[in-house]
């Protein structure tokens, strides 16, 4: 978690500074590359990201709930594609990579039949149990912001959807004496939702809401309810050129 912090803190550094440089200025100005720059005004904005959020499971089945910090990072290239003269609105589609955990007190248990699931009711009896997933990731976003080629300190709300494929998904249980740890297979490997992006130059806010359950239909927890929880995320994304 530490090693991301400081990947995000250096390449926020990195973009900073590179903000700060207008491109018509460091192009001389009877050169063809400058001419063709002021006959073309279009560019492009925020085609790499990177981010980091909280995660929140809804809809948990009675008697189990989140008990630590679940969070998530996420980082990829979107294409940038101006809509209009002034390059204020745009479409962005990407691909990317997210890694996602979910602390929980609903351990998943191995069986010969598949999985079990069942309500820890003593904290103090372990240390941590989680479910983690990593995806391949698609963005599509409509995307409005009040930049221009010369001004890299803008707004932007950048409104859509993401879908993901999960390419991996482990159940971890962790105790003093033991961890058991295997993959999942019971996660639903296609998935969807509606994301929001707003803010402000360097710092925006992430918001991404689920649309489909985590779990694949017919995935049964204690009691035999059925398993309907989806995902929230919020948190924070860092747009690079």
């Amino acid at each position: 978690m530490k090693q991301w912090m400081l990947f995000l803190f250096g390449l926020t550094l990195i973009s900073l500074q590179g903000q700060e440089i207008d491109t018509l200025q460091v192009i001389p100005p009877e050169t063809e590359a400058f001419q063709e720059l002021s006959l073309n005004p279009k560019y492009r904005e925020d085609q790499f990201y990177l981010g980091i959020n909280f995660n929140l499971l809804l809809n948990f089945p009675e008697g189990a709930n989140q008990n630590a910090l679940s969070y998530g990072v996420q980082g990829g290239f979107i294409r940038d594609i101006p809509l209009n003269k002034a390059c204020t609105f745009a479409l962005g589609v990407g691909i990317g990579y997210g890694y996602n955990s979910y602390y929980s007190n609903l351990r998943a248990l191995q069986t010969g039949d598949g999985y079990e699931y069942v309500i820890l009711t003593n904290a103090d009896s372990y240390k941590r149990n989680k479910l983690e997933t990593h995806l391949i990731e698609i963005p599509l976003e409509f995307r409005w912001r009040n930049s221009t080629r010369e001004t890299y300190k803008f707004w932007r709300i950048y409104g859509g959807a993401k879908f993901g494929y999960i390419v991996g998904s482990r159940s971890k249980y962790v105790t003093d004496e033991f961890v058991d740890s295997f993959n999942n297979t019971d996660t639903r490997n296609f998935t969807y939702g509606l994301t929001m992006n707003v803010g402000y130059n360097t710092f925006n806010l992430h918001l991404y809401y689920g649309l489909n359950m985590l779990f694949e239909d017919g995935v049964n927890g204690p009691d035999g309810q059925q398993l309907e929880m989806s995902v929230l995320r919020l948190g924070l994304i860092f747009y690079i050129l």
